[in-house]
């Protein structure tokens, strides 16, 4: 079986780059819209994504049910849970997102190297993927991932040493928000090309598909744009034509 990287990649290319973020304000009839969207959606999408608040509602088996759906369709199936926490309560979170169907965790690198590098080991040994938060989508974002911090000697930007360490760990991926598109760039540059860059953002927070493709960024996860639409399948499609950059 092949790693994480290589089954997104694979499915990029047969499809697109485009990641649905099925992350609903209105947790009404989650099971049944969420699986709606794999249907429907899924010829257009490599991967759908789960935020921490859509999963909560959801049980075991309701989870399996649409993770298992999601395989059927030719997607891999991203939690967004942000994880960061000790070394061993991290394993055991991930290994019960493993066993309930998740292909890759979102993870807040806060934790600290040791613990990122252990838990990216883990995951990479059972073919699943880590993506490293970096620099998110929010204008908040750059109050904390630019704050300035001091390793030593040496001061630099919060978001700078985090993609250091997701480049030493061999993380699958970081997260760069869309409406960032220098940071994206510097981050695909200084990463030597070998990083790739995951970004939400595109369309309702203001971030642009042919621009962020152009700094740099491998996938794009897109929410409310498709999921607020009046024809989710036909803005599903439009926005494929505009990742392909000619």
């Amino acid at each position: 079986m092949n790693n994480f990287s290589e089954r997104i990649k694979k499915l990029a290319r047969q499809k697109s780059p485009l990641i649905l973020a099925n992350d609903y304000d209105d947790q009404k009839n989650l099971e049944s819209r969420t699986l709606k969207n794999i249907d429907t959606l899924s010829d257009y999408l490599c991967a759908i994504k789960f935020n921490m608040h859509v999963l909560l509602p959801l049980g075991e088996k309701q989870i399996k049910k649409i993770t298992k759906k999601a395989h059927e369709n030719q997607l891999q199936v991203i939690a967004d849970i942000k994880l960061n926490d000790i070394g061993n309560t991290n394993l055991v979170a991930v290994n019960t997102l493993w066993n309930l169907g998740f292909d890759c965790v979102i993870v807040n690198p806060i934790m600290g190297p040791e613990n990122l590098q252990r838990l990216i080991q883990f995951s990479h040994k059972n073919k699943k993927g880590i993506i490293s938060l970096c620099h998110m989508s929010s204008p908040e974002a750059k109050v904390t991932y630019e704050l300035s911090v001091r390793l030593g000697s040496k001061e630099k930007p919060l978001f700078k040493l985090f993609l250091e360490w997701a480049k030493k760990m061999s993380a699958d991926g970081i997260i760069v928000g869309a409406t960032f598109p220098d940071i994206i760039k510097y981050c695909k540059k200084h990463s030597n090309f070998k990083l790739n860059v995951f970004s939400p953002g595109i369309g309702t927070q203001g971030g642009d598909i042919k621009s962020t493709i152009s700094a740099g960024s491998d996938y794009l996860i897109v929410g409310r744009t498709i999921l607020n639409a009046k024809d989710p399948v036909d803005t599903a499609r439009q926005m494929v034509r505009l990742t392909r950059i000619d």
